[in-house]
């Protein structure tokens, strides 16, 4: 090797272990850290904004609310709607159409404990039935133009409907109660909510003959899924008038003198 290409060699390796020797020291390489800290930040940033231009989604933080039924399933999208940050999973069992949500709803509210009304052996909705299928009264309480008592539907009135509808119902308690009713042949004990005196003898035909409607006595039954008295819409001495007490159907009869009596011995005999 010429003398040359050695003493460049030599001025070389002595500029490489100048600056070995120069980030080896502490303060140099605290600053080296610095500069890779704030390289890895920018790029980041730069994948970061990538990442939301191209769309990609972030799962929300928050527990996973996992489905047990169809009802529940309904439920947890109704509160996703309401907080789209809402973590759910719904299992493909869980995923069908029936029992629809309307239905779900119902049954929960017809047995509110919160709601006015005592309880039913069945958690029936009016609502559901009378107000969203539009079912009319006397399909269930059926004689009401003909007879003196309303009646109530019994087990086989409810059937006729029920066992035609898909099996996937019966995850509703009260579908299941219906059909525990129907399989050991027992009646079904509804509560009596609206009552009179047994001095008093009200006709339900005569009144739906005359072109009562079912809501004058018994309050909006199409919008109440639990059922209960309803107070009437006028007031008397800064309280609502009581439905069915004396004074409340005298003031109905007066109303409609040309059609209804006054006199004492139509009601009580």
């Amino acid at each position: 090797m010429s003398p040359n290409r050695q003493t460049r060699r030599r001025e070389s390796g002595a500029a490489g272990d100048g600056f070995v020797s120069s980030i080896s020291s502490p303060a140099a390489l605290l600053i080296g850290l610095v500069l890779l800290a704030g390289s890895l930040a920018i790029a980041g940033s730069a994948l970061s904004a990538d990442g939301e231009a191209a769309g990609e989604h972030v799962a929300p933080s928050g527990d996973l609310h996992i489905a047990g039924s169809v009802c529940e399933a309904h439920e947890l999208r109704m509160r996703q709607e309401d907080d789209p940050s809402m973590r759910i999973e719904i299992p493909s069992q869980f995923a069908g159409q029936w029992p629809s949500r309307e239905a779900c709803e119902s049954a929960v509210a017809a047995w509110d404990p919160e709601a006015p009304g005592p309880n039913q052996p069945i958690p029936f909705s009016h609502k559901h039935h009378s107000g969203q299928f539009g079912i009319d009264c006397q399909y269930c309480h059926s004689g009401t133009d003909r007879s003196q008592a309303a009646g109530v539907p019994s087990v086989e009135v409810c059937m006729g409907c029920h066992a035609q509808f898909p099996k996937e119902y019966d995850e509703i308690e009260g579908i299941r109660i219906l059909k525990d009713y129907w399989e050991q042949k027992k009646p079904i004990e509804w509560e009596q909510i609206h009552r009179v005196p047994e001095y008093v003898q009200f006709r339900h035909n005569r009144h739906v003959q005359a072109g009562l409607e079912c809501q004058t006595c018994h309050g909006p039954v199409e919008d109440l899924d639990k059922l209960y008295l309803v107070p009437d819409t006028k007031w008397a001495y800064g309280v609502p008038y009581q439905k069915l007490e004396m004074g409340w159907c005298i003031n109905c009869h007066k109303d409609n003198h040309d059609q209804a009596s006054i006199d004492c011995l139509k009601c009580h005999y």
